[in-house]
């Protein structure tokens, strides 16, 4: 049976994508040019960490859903959405070959009247500069009149029970308005609400807009972490009194470092457009450096705590709680944990680690020891470092086994355990 979409990219984007169109009632093939997550998917298993459950792709299975190998069904589709991932670059820029790589699959077998759809996170400038040459190159259509073309940068939220993929509003930015008609078309099928901004590049700078939002509250709280700990202040109970304020404040909390898929973008050097102006902002460089520096914090956290009660980092026991970037998920993308554990290593500590949805985890390509038994493993380790909260986690308890407790979360009772 013919499908009524195609999502091109069968990670951490296109599988929540996936699963709400089989929900919706929508006929779904699914393809990746990477062949690896077709044999998974066909087998009922998640083909990425972190993402989805089994029993949740055996039930898309079972609604319909079609993973394939052939790009040949990529032109039997009414609508086509790119969900490649954009990694971050060694120079820290967004890496778009992955799109890059869908965008040609596609344009290959192109059909007139298709609505082609970018969710990945791009730079402003993306849909229009990038994806479209490429689509109209490879097909020779032309966007805006043979076909539909426009962004809608996905808004997920792994892990999240409240707001899902059908009660948070979709953002779409059609190359013209028909575009976005017909993007708003198919979208009002999956979400009970798409907001429709002016064109491509607003929707994509909304999605760098939330990003970097996000990224440069996180280094503000980790700058009062730092100061509040020097000054001797609780800064959980600063936060605790000032979300009581009912406007003017959202509250972010402190940790170890920023995870996630979101990586924060500077548009200021954007590689599409010879007017761009070239000044990057500085806030979230700022941000950035502040986020990228608190592994390091950690570190100098762990070395003072040991060396107040008579011990050095080298040669210690430390044990390393919660090694995913988020708690309650496998997800370790861009996890601060490896980071901590990697300038552990390089001080001359001894490190395990005990996550209940990581069973096995590797520093340097080399295997880290999993504790089996937490409470043991806390009471004979010179150190425990909370990194992640996952619920399963008995903070009161382990606070009790452990020698020495850094909570770098700010999750136990006050005054059980040492706070970030």
């Amino acid at each position: 049976m013919p499908a009524d979409l195609a999502v091109i990219g069968l990670g951490h984007l296109g599988l929540p994508l996936v699963q709400a169109a089989v929900a919706a009632g929508v006929q779904t093939v699914g393809y990746d040019t990477d062949p690896r997550p077709y044999a998974e998917l066909s087998a009922g298993r998640t083909p990425v960490e972190g993402s989805l459950a089994a029993s949740e792709i055996r039930r898309m299975l079972a609604g319909g859903f079609r993973p394939t190998t052939n790009p040949a069904e990529l032109g039997r589709v009414r609508t086509a959405v790119i969900c490649a991932p954009t990694p971050l670059g060694a120079d820290r820029n967004l890496d778009l070959t992955a799109v890059g790589d869908a965008t040609r699959a596609l344009a290959a077998r192109l059909r007139p009247h298709t609505t082609v759809l970018l969710e990945s996170a791009v730079p402003p400038g993306t849909t229009e500069n990038f994806v479209r040459p490429l689509l109209e190159e490879g097909s020779g259509l032309v966007a805006g009149r043979d076909f539909h073309l426009a962004c809608s940068p996905s808004r997920l939220d792994p892990g999240n029970r409240t707001h899902v993929y059908t009660n948070t509003p979709k953002v779409i930015g059609g190359l013209t308005p028909a575009c976005t008609e017909s993007a708003a078309a198919f979208y009002g099928r999956l979400t009970d609400k798409v907001v429709r901004a002016r064109g491509p590049r607003e929707a994509e700078m909304t999605k760098v807009l939330e990003t970097n939002f996000r990224h440069v509250n996180i280094a503000l709280v980790n700058e009062m972490a730092v100061l509040c700990h020097d000054l001797g202040v609780d800064l959980w109970d600063v936060i605790r009194c000032a979300e009581t304020k009912p406007f003017g404040f959202q509250p972010f909390r402190p940790g170890p470092g920023v995870g996630g898929h979101g990586a924060p973008v500077d548009p200021g050097f954007l590689p599409y457009s010879s007017r761009t102006p070239g000044h990057p902002l500085r806030m979230v460089s700022l941000a950035q450096e502040i986020n990228d520096r608190m592994p390091s914090y950690v570190i100098q956290r762990c070395a003072t705590l040991l060396n107040e009660h008579g011990k050095s980092l080298r040669g210690a026991r430390v044990l390393l709680l919660g090694v995913t970037y988020k708690p309650d998920l496998a997800d370790q993308e861009a996890s601060p944990a490896r980071e901590v554990a990697t300038r552990l290593l390089d001080m001359g500590a001894q490190i395990g680690y005990h996550d209940p949805h990581v069973l096995d985890w590797r520093v340097r390509e080399l295997p880290v020891p999993r504790a089996d038994s937490l409470y043991e493993a806390a009471a004979s380790a010179d150190l425990t470092v909370l990194l992640q909260h996952h619920r399963t986690y008995d903070l009161q308890g382990l606070a009790v086994k452990a020698q020495l407790l850094l909570d770098t979360r700010g999750a136990t009772p006050a005054g059980a355990a040492h706070r970030l």
